[in-house]
């Protein structure tokens, strides 16, 4: 999944970000409220944590779902 932010001109979808989508590609839009709205530093911070889990998964260091399910009811 990439990840790019944008905004409306004139009824259409501008992308801010630098990056290209392949032609055809598939894409969702969420439009985000105010108070939704992420700092730059908030917004980096993110998606290196994502980065982090995608790398995390993909070397096999993952936790079962049975073990994330347990934990979050433990949790009350």
């Amino acid at each position: 999944m990439t990840i790019l932010r944008g905004h409306v001109e004139g009824g259409r979808v501008v992308i801010d970000d630098e990056g290209e989508l392949p032609e055809g590609a598939q894409v969702e839009i969420a439009v985000l409220n105010d108070e939704e709205e992420m700092t730059p530093e908030e917004r980096a911070e993110l998606l290196a944590s994502i980065d982090r889990g995608l790398e995390e998964a993909a070397r096999g260091e993952t936790i079962p779902a049975e073990e994330v399910l347990r934990r979050l009811r433990s949790l009350g």
